[in-house]
């Protein structure tokens, strides 16, 4: 197969992967809670605590999957081995999460459940922390990056169309475990494929190992938070992210108890419309993206979304105007698109802020402590839910038994679907305009790299020390420094 960083059928094979990234956490946000307390009747809290242990769990797995991907060395290249191991153990995790184990004491069920999705996590973290850090060693060039990112976000995107849509369709009655297995199936398949065309499809550049050890890993995965890039794109990616989980974790019980309005197809249409908005957004913002920053489409797309969130306030209750929610549902995705256009994008250049202040080559340890914040969002999300419906009233007593809950809590539940994500998104904002790299600041880091490794001759003028002070948020003459990656 050839591959080329010039070849549009390269950037499709490593966008492929992330129809996983994009559309394994779009089902569970969406159904997932939905599953345990409607399906299976567990407490909404309990049930929202669940991802959240899965957190904890990923402060342990993800920096020593950082450390292991860079000290691995293969003949395909480090990162696309784990990528090819984690295809099958992927799909296996992910497809436990859905069984229906019959286990009636409340106590079992959480612990079952609980370790389940542990055991995704884990699968998760095998495949996305060395394929978040495989680009920086696959292209260098700021452009090609981007348009190899804006590729991945369309993949992404389609899976969480695929992820919205099949089982929308499907889970026509949301009380029945049996369907949810059968979707996670369905899933399973899909994603192991894609992960496999993306191992397929892409190169490395071979590289020394990282000699650090397991037990060094936490350090190592901690030293990157030093970076005021780093720092400041994980606040954009968490609170992002989390205001796209809060919609999508939402999303049932807005259709369901505030607009009753599940049967007849219309939760599936307004997860149609989200999702194909997203899709379509992400296709607009992929110009955008080149023309302009990486900062401009959420500096675009997050503004559109808090507008028309906010109009929903007007429409979230029982016998709305349908339309309108879907229309306004739409400019939200297209919105949401624009937040993952910039995030995926400016994920590419960490590793080479990070390898500036500390001299090492460690793009998986930076990819690590980025998927670590993708699952704390999306942890803290699923929680913070749990905890809101509990603190509304949600009764899964009566959600197990399909009945409706009452109108306070109806109400409720529409104020936490409106409210939450604008605040998540004026906070994303925020961060977003307080991001110090665009292209001219990229080409000085780069420059500056390549000076300390002796492959340029030239002397660092005083403004481009003055960039790279902000970038990095070191002084100058501190960086390249080994130590900094191995000390606090």
């Amino acid at each position: 197969m050839k591959k080329s960083e010039n070849s549009v059928v390269s950037r499709m094979l490593y966008g492929c992967a992330d129809i996983y990234g994009g559309g394994a956490f779009v089902v569970i946000s969406t159904f997932y809670t939905v599953f345990l307390t409607k399906a299976l009747g567990m407490n909404p809290a309990l049930a929202g605590i669940i991802p959240l242990i899965g957190k904890v769990w990923d402060a342990v797995t993800d920096p020593i999957m950082g450390n292991i991907a860079d000290r691995t060395v293969s003949k395909y290249g480090a990162k696309r081995f784990w990528i090819l191991v984690g295809c099958f153990a992927s799909a296996v995790t992910y497809v436990l999460m859905w069984v229906n184990m019959g286990i009636d004491s409340a106590g079992g069920k959480f612990a079952f459940y609980a370790l389940a999705y542990c055991l995704f996590s884990t699968g998760f973290t095998i495949v996305m922390v060395p394929y978040n850090g495989l680009l920086p060693d696959m292209i260098e060039d700021y452009t090609k990056r981007a348009q190899f990112s804006s590729m991945r976000m369309i993949f992404s995107t389609f899976g969480a169309i695929l992820a919205g849509l099949i089982p929308s369709i499907m889970i026509k009655d949301n009380t029945d475990p049996g369907i949810y297995l059968t979707v996670a199936l369905i899933f399973g398949v899909i994603f192991t494929v894609c992960i496999f065309l993306t191992f397929l499809g892409t190169w490395e550049r071979q590289k020394p190992p990282v000699k650090t050890t397991i037990s060094e890993s936490f350090v190592q995965a901690l030293t990157v938070y030093k970076s005021r890039s780093f720092r400041l794109f994980l606040a954009i990616f968490l609170f992002g992210q989390a205001a796209a989980d809060f919609l999508t974790g939402l999303a049932v019980y807005y259709i369901d108890d505030v607009l009753n309005a599940y049967g007849g197809g219309r939760f599936t249409m307004l997860m149609g419309v989200i999702l194909v908005a997203q899709f379509i957004g992400t296709i607009l913002f992929s110009f955008v993206l080149n023309k302009f920053t990486k900062r401009a489409p959420v500096l675009i797309g997050a503004p559109i979304r808090i507008i028309a969130t906010l109009a929903m306030f007007f429409f979230s209750h029982e016998g709305a105007n349908f339309t309108v929610i879907l229309i306004l549902s739409f400019f939200i995705g297209l919105g949401m698109a624009g937040t993952s256009t910039t995030i995926y994008a400016i994920l590419s250049d960490m590793a080479d802020v990070d390898e500036l202040i500390t001299s090492v080559s460690r793009s998986s340890i930076v990819s690590s402590m980025a998927t670590f914040a993708r699952k704390i969002a999306t942890g803290f999300s699923s929680a913070i839910i749990g905890f809101l419906l509990a603190m509304v009233g949600y009764d899964e007593t009566l959600a197990s038994s399909g009945a409706r809950q009452s109108a306070a809590t109806s109400h409720g539940i529409a104020m936490i679907y409106i409210f939450v994500p604008i605040l998540l998104m004026l906070i994303t904002l925020y961060f977003t305009v307080k991001f110090p790299m665009n292209k001219k600041e990229y080409d000085i880091v780069k420059k500056d790299i390549a000076r300390r490794k002796g492959e340029d001759n030239s002397s660092a003028a005083e403004e481009e020390k003055k960039v790279i002070e902000s970038v990095t948020g070191f002084s100058y003459e501190n960086l390249w420094n080994s130590a900094n990656a191995d000390r606090l």
